[in-house]
């Protein structure tokens, strides 16, 4: 049996010598041979919620046919709400859900009322951590870019992976204009998941630039039988909860009621450095890669309680996780010049185990 067809549970027994040259496991010349539709096995779907806090808002869920199964949320600046992998889920989902952009609210900590944790939840484009005001201007908690809506640009299934595009925009009159371009790519037939983003100043003055990608690992793959991989070479805690908790701030444990949340910064003495928790009662594990030359912080959110048992594993472009104002008073605050442009890449991928 050929490895690339285990993966498919698909058993050949004779395949041409074309057909053997295969792309990520699989070629169009199988697969097309075998399926009338490629939607069989991989395909892009785009809907709209009807019902509830959720109501209006678009969703592009992508099945890429190596048992990945996702949804991008157009309407929350491109950032991802349910995944899974064959079936089984990885991301913690919030009581708050998947909300609508309308319920946003930017004081305090109001920002939690429409978190809806999902795989991915971008804080950003000027702001992350808590709400700060500096030199007469508020940022609210953790910014506003993951409550714009974008524009769409591609989603489509190609002859060897699913695109998903789009444009997110942070401006205001007098104030910033920043634009993201997000791309998503996810090999037919495979186990990753590739996210590239820009983020350009397209006003005519400079402008501050934080960004944070707030991953949420959930049960079942977070369980007490997992283990966290995070090759930092030191670990900071965030406060005195995190400090009681620094010796064991890699270890996973079942849900404690009144858990209190903690909050470590790590760093890395390599560029390309991959964080990931495994499970292997489950026989899986996913890792999630980028390179500190992009994002040189990693902040890791461990919350055990309750209704919030979640891993947040969140690379950053910037070591200071208390807000603009902090980041601006130790001078680590970037400066993105007019029409200048940064990018980050960041690739997820699950692999099975023995």
């Amino acid at each position: 049996m050929r490895p690339s067809l285990i993966r498919w549970g698909w058993r050949v027994t004779e395949v041409s010598s074309k057909e053997s040259q295969t792309v990520h496991g699989l070629t169009p010349e199988l697969v097309r041979a075998r399926v009338g539709s490629l939607s069989q096995v991989a395909r892009v779907d785009s809907f709209t919620m009807d019902d509830g806090p959720s109501r209006g808002t678009r969703r592009i869920r992508m099945v890429n046919g190596g048992g990945l199964d996702m949804e991008i949320l157009p309407d929350r600046a491109m950032d991802i709400g349910h995944i899974s992998f064959k079936g089984i889920p990885l991301a913690w989902i919030s009581p708050a859900g998947m909300q609508s952009p309308n319920f946003y609210s930017e004081h305090g900590t109001e920002w939690l009322r429409t978190f809806g944790g999902g795989l991915l939840a971008t804080c950003g484009l000027d702001t992350f951590g808590p709400a700060s005001e500096h030199e007469g201007v508020h940022y609210p908690m953790h910014g506003r870019v993951g409550t714009v809506p974008a524009h769409v640009t591609e989603a489509r299934v190609g002859e060897t992976e699913l695109r998903i595009s789009g444009e997110v925009r942070q401006a205001k009159v007098f104030s910033e204009n920043l634009l993201l371009r997000r791309t998503f790519s996810s090999p037919i037939g495979g186990a990753t998941l590739r996210i590239e983003d820009t983020v350009t100043n397209e006003s005519a003055h400079p402008g501050p630039h934080m960004v944070l990608y707030h991953f949420n690992i959930g049960w079942p793959l977070l369980d007490d039988t997992a283990t966290l991989h995070i090759p930092s070479i030191k670990t900071t805690p965030r406060d005195d909860v995190a400090r009681v908790g620094l010796d064991e701030w890699s270890s996973i444990t079942a849900p404690e009621f009144g858990y209190r949340e903690q909050v470590f910064a790590h760093e890395f003495e390599d560029e390309l450095v991959t964080v990931g928790i495994e499970n292997r009662s489950l026989g899986i594990r996913l890792d999630i890669g980028f390179k500190t030359s992009q994002l040189p912080a990693l902040y890791q959110w461990k919350m055990a309680d309750h209704g919030h048992y979640v891993m947040g594993l969140e690379p950053a472009n910037v070591a200071q996780v208390n807000g603009l104002s902090e980041a601006a008073k130790h001078g680590a605050l970037p400066i993105l010049q007019p029409g200048e442009s940064v990018s980050y890449t960041i690739t997820l991928s699950v692999s099975e185990m023995a």
